[in-house]
């Protein structure tokens, strides 16, 4: 069977809006506010591509495997939004400078637990994967507000991070699609390596958008602003080269002042750091795509493949 993707996407977002729905007006409206901001909504696709890879697929079982990873995907965006005390999340006030951190815990549980209720449905196995998914973006969470240990290397730290964070959910979407589909457990656990790869993809090529892009709708330079730890940073602190102290002593300083934060830029930039950034980038994508290369051929892996290309494209 064919998947009409596009169908499912529209169904999927009818789905979310419901089941954003609650007993409360308030709570609808403070849950729903992510969720009508929009977004890539990566995860799901991932879940739909990744079910091209078994046999017949029950489309309301992978729309409820889809909505579980969004849905756990938003809630977590609502206590990231705490953690960094954000202001704006998807070009629209964040919960939290809108109604308060409590709240905006809250509202992250309530998804969480929609999530929760909606994976029962899908059997023991989707249940273990999705807490233990869980589990890591919560300790993803805490390593990266603690920061690195004592002698452990800041980059190191931030690519274990950014695997919990990013990788597991992603990776988990992967899996979820493949297991729905019934394929095989070779199958399934290349493409959660894949996912876990991809989920380091996109993250580290929003990194370097952080730095290079002027298009995207974020405001460049916004990480840089608030001395958040990025692939290019990192590599730059990494430096032993005398050379480049001046341009970390720039940007260990206040970059409130727009004027300082636009030189920051532009030397940045101009930096070699980023160029390494970028191959760092690539050398991540090429291992997922080794991770796809013993599964059958077809619309869904060179999909899957697109993926990796597209990622790559963004930060270039």
């Amino acid at each position: 069977m064919t998947l009409d993707i596009e169908a499912l996407s529209i169904r999927f977002e009818e789905r979310l809006r419901q089941v954003a729905v609650a007993d409360s007006p308030f709570v609808t409206e403070a849950a729903s506010h992510l969720i009508a901001a929009g977004g890539k909504r990566f995860r799901p696709q991932l879940v739909y591509l990744a079910s091209g890879f078994g046999g017949e697929v029950d489309e309301e079982q992978l729309l409820k495997a889809a909505l579980v990873m969004e849905l756990t995907h938003v809630a977590s965006l609502y206590h990231d939004d705490v953690m960094d005390e954000a202001d704006v999340r998807r070009s629209a006030p964040s919960a939290n400078s809108r109604w308060g951190n409590s709240i905006a815990i809250l509202i992250g549980d309530y998804l969480f637990a929609k999530a929760s209720i909606l994976v029962a449905d899908l059997g023991a196995d989707y249940v273990r994967l999705q807490a233990e998914t869980f589990t890591r973006l919560v300790q993803g969470q805490i390593a990266e507000t603690r920061g690195p240990g004592t002698g452990e290397a800041p980059l190191e730290h931030y690519l274990q991070v950014i695997a919990d964070k990013t990788g597991s959910l992603i990776a988990a979407s992967a899996l979820f699609g493949a297991m729905i589909a019934g394929a095989p457990q070779s199958i399934r656990e290349a493409l959660a390596a894949y996912g876990e790869e991809i989920g380091l993809v996109f993250q580290l090529s929003d990194d370097i958008i952080d730095i290079t892009s002027d298009v995207t709708g974020k405001t460049p330079g916004t990480d840089l602003r608030e001395g958040v730890p990025t692939l290019p940073t990192l590599l730059l602190e990494a430096s032993r080269d005398p050379a480049d102290q001046p341009l970390k002593d720039l940007l260990a300083g206040d970059l409130s002042d727009d004027a300082a934060l636009a030189e920051a830029l532009a030397v940045l930039r101009a930096h070699p750091v980023v160029e390494k950034a970028r191959a760092e980038v690539c050398r991540h994508a090429d291992l997922a795509r080794q991770h796809l290369a013993p599964l059958p051929e077809g619309d869904a892996k060179q999909l899957l493949l697109q993926v990796c290309d597209d990622l790559v494209k963004r930060s270039a």
